[in-house]
């Protein structure tokens, strides 16, 4: 049995995620006779993530929050403002998440911090836990082709292509992925799976006055992050501090003596989370030393015969790249080497870079690998083929998205 069948059969069987990655990390280490110290060095390079300041408090604060009564104010706004159409809190969900990708950059961030209070909430409006787990994991990876997203900017500086016109281009074709996603919201709720009501001017009154504490976090946050007042970090420790004082001081609907134990909670998930991080890095560094990206795009290569047959195998190889490695990760190695091929059947780089941003953010939703699964899985504490059930409608709807946006170039460059 080959140690990629063991790997499978050990996550199958519910061994933790990181001993799973962490054990393919250190077989390839080992076939490559590399000295098995440069994992811990791998997974102490998590600790120079930008990003990493903002995870424990964005965790923190979400852990808050559903600890005390946002989530039912939320379902009440929610209810009142869009309860007359099937689907609304799933809408609010979605732009809630695609919002929080835009400004982090991180879709695994979005499930850790928002899914402690949008998958609660969902559950308590009525929706089916399976749409809810493919809701909240699916939209964690909303929101990449819109500004200020790193990749783009990421991508903009590899390709030498002007960091604008990507952030106008994302535009349409990341709304198009957010309305398919509330189209089909609308259409699996429209039967009496979630309670509809009448809208109701004295309800909305007395819900957006219940709500006043929470109305303002979304304002404060983004507005600081889009004004350029806060960077990521600095926005992760106002909210950490505006729901501690909130909800321990305002409103004190979270007792102090539970302070210890929610702080306890969410750093073991977070703790949890960079270790998934850590191992992930140094399995992906295997890979890259083996030249996997780059044997997959030769081995593809050789198939094109024009430009559809380019498109249409690019999409699968972006796919299977996706999966197996992290979007920064692609972005250094792949673009260079995609670059000059698409030039030779015509493609814009602008265009290109839409495209490639929209097939990777697939990758994270896309089974049996996809890092948003796991994350997921482990965030819900669900099974991970729960997970894989759950998304593959969200995922077959992006999948339809992402076609688009390739064969459709208007949408790309149409605002240009």
């Amino acid at each position: 049995m080959s140690i990629a069948l063991i790997l499978a059969a050990l996550a199958l069987a519910g061994v933790p995620l990181f001993v799973v990655i962490a054990g393919s990390a250190l077989w390839g280490y080992h076939a490559a006779d590399i000295d098995l110290q440069a994992i811990a060095i791998e997974i102490f390079g998590v600790a120079e993530m930008p990003i990493l300041a903002a995870i424990p408090m964005f965790t923190f604060a979400g852990y808050l929050l559903s600890e005390g009564g946002a989530p039912g104010r939320l379902v009440r706004l929610s209810q009142a403002l869009l309860g007359w159409l099937p689907g609304g809190l799933a809408i609010i969900a979605l732009a809630a998440c695609a919002i929080f990708t835009a400004f982090t950059g991180a879709s695994g961030v979005t499930i850790i911090a928002l899914g402690a209070l949008l998958y609660p909430a969902l559950k308590q409006a009525g929706y089916p836990d399976n749409f809810n787990l493919g809701l909240v994991t699916t939209s964690g990876s909303l929101g990449l082709l819109f500004a200020p997203s790193l990749p783009l900017i990421l991508y903009g500086v590899v390709a030498k292509v002007s960091i604008d016109d990507l952030f106008v281009a994302g535009l349409v074709p990341g709304t198009l992925m957010i309305a398919l996603l509330a189209a089909w919201s609308l259409w699996v709720n429209r039967a009496n799976r979630v309670r509809m009501e009448d809208f109701s001017w004295q309800e909305a009154r007395e819900t957006v006055w219940a709500s006043r504490w929470e109305i303002p976090l979304p304002i404060i946050v983004l507005g600081g992050i889009y004004s350029g007042y806060f960077a990521v970090s600095e926005a992760a420790a106002v909210t950490a501090i505006y729901v501690l004082l909130v909800e321990m001081v305002v409103l004190k609907e979270v007792p102090w003596p539970r302070l210890p134990l929610i702080m306890r909670e969410s750093m073991v998930l977070v703790g949890g989370i960079l270790l998934i991080l850590g191992v992930s890095l140094a399995s992906t560094n295997v890979m890259i030393d083996a030249g996997v990206p780059g044997m997959l795009f030769d081995a593809v290569s050789e198939l094109v015969s024009g430009p559809t047959s380019f498109l249409w195998l690019l999409l699968g190889f972006l796919l299977v790249l996706g999966a197996i490695l992290d979007i920064f990760s692609a972005i250094v190695l792949v673009v260079p080497l995609l670059i000059p091929v698409a030039a030779g059947y015509g493609i814009d780089p602008i265009h290109l870079g839409i495209i490639f941003l929209a097939a990777m953010q697939l990758g994270y939703l896309t089974p049996p690998v996809g890092l948003n699964l796991f994350i997921a899985s482990y965030r819900f504490d669900k099974s991970i083929t729960q997970i894989y059930m759950s998304t593959l409608p969200f995922l077959l709807i992006l999948m339809a998205a992402v076609i688009m946006i390739t064969f459709i170039p208007g949408m790309s460059l149409g605002l240009l």
